[in-house]
């Protein structure tokens, strides 16, 4: 299935980070952007006024971001801390550490608890209603097989991908053990992974060109709807070039999700129909990463080389703001013939 791709990249952010874009995220209940960087920054803009409203220097690269709500945010560093950022003040204090490098973090709105995933196999719960302070703010941390590699939230369940394609499924409300121990069905190794906005199962995704479709429900009918499929690959010279798939973004009205891979390109999917809904024109390097704004208007795109090919010369690190059609994301419907007279 082939589609017509837009003509735009979409409008692009003045101040943009001066190294690798880990991710962005938008706000819940404004145009608000979040964005971490390998250059150890953090920068709040607004992305409809296209303004830099903040910006947060660490001591080490910033591997992800999220916010708690429009006045202030979370951080996880290589510096090993988990930081909250206060943005109105233009302050921030250390919640607590891992003894490696913080590669996610995640506010759940249902429980008020801070989670963040590490390269040193745990995954920790924050309250950062506590005071600051390790001892004050720590309500448990839970060893995983492997280093985390991707958190995701849906309602009080929690999906952690780590290395070794290793998949856990938690409830927040009883973090004692896994609710679901899986494996990736995917043979690579995770890049990422994302919940479906109606709760029911997650897209992850893998360095070798490919997305799996899960379910939470273990039931044989619930198992049976489960699937993988290709994409982020071309032909050339008779071979297939295959590319990672590092970000995927679900649309909050449609469910439809977009896709962005070190091919530089974004694609969006009816994961329901299985179809391909949009492709949009090539940007200038690796898609590092992804996001929706509340209403679905905007998509965010960080175009910044992921260095899958190693150090080389690479386009700037920019992000785009992109203003969504309807049909670029909306699910068509299905069309059924005609009964026969």
């Amino acid at each position: 299935m082939t589609a017509a791709p837009a003509p735009t990249a979409g409008r692009e952010l003045s101040n943009p980070p001066s190294d690798g874009i880990s991710n962005l995220r938008f706000s819940n209940t404004s145009d608000h952007l979040l964005v971490s960087s390998w250059d150890k920054s953090v920068r709040l803009y607004d992305a409809s006024a296209n303004v830099l409203r903040g910006e947060f220097k660490h001591g080490g690269p910033v591997l992800d971001c999220c916010f708690h709500d429009d006045t202030s945010g979370f951080s996880a560093s290589a510096d090993n801390n988990v930081r909250r950022l206060v943005f109105n003040y233009g302050k921030e204090d250390v919640l607590g550490r891992h003894d490696a490098a913080v590669r996610c973090v995640e506010y759940s709105y249902a429980t008020g608890q801070l989670i963040t995933g590490s390269w040193d196999k745990t995954l920790k719960c924050w309250d950062p209603r506590g005071a600051s302070g390790q001892e004050r703010t720590l309500v448990g941390t839970y060893a995983q097989p492997e280093r985390v590699y991707s958190l995701s939230l849906v309602g009080n369940r929690l999906v952690v991908a780590t290395a070794g394609r290793h998949v856990n499924v938690y409830d927040l409300r009883n973090m004692s053990q896994p609710e679901q121990r899986r494996e990736s069905s995917l043979k690579y190794q995770t890049r990422c992974v994302r919940c479906y906005p109606n709760g029911t199962g997650y897209a992850l995704s893998s360095v070798e060109g490919r997305v799996a479709m899960e379910f939470f429900d273990l039931s044989d009918a619930g198992q049976a709807k489960k699937y993988a499929f290709k994409c982020h690959r071309k032909s050339e010279a008779g071979r297939d070039i295959v590319y990672p798939v590092n970000a995927i973004a679900f649309h909050p009205i449609y469910g439809t999700f977009a896709t962005g891979g070190c091919d530089g390109i974004v694609n969006v999917w009816d994961g329901n129909n299985k179809k391909r809904l949009y492709q949009y024109a090539k940007y200038p390097t690796s898609i590092a990463a992804l996001s929706f704004s509340r209403d679905g208007r905007l998509l965010a795109v960080a175009s910044s080389y992921t260095f899958e090919e190693g150090d080389k010369p690479h386009e700037p690190d920019a992000i785009f703001i992109r203003s969504v059609n309807e049909v670029e994301v909306k699910p068509k419907p299905k069309v059924y013939p005609n009964p026969p007279a």
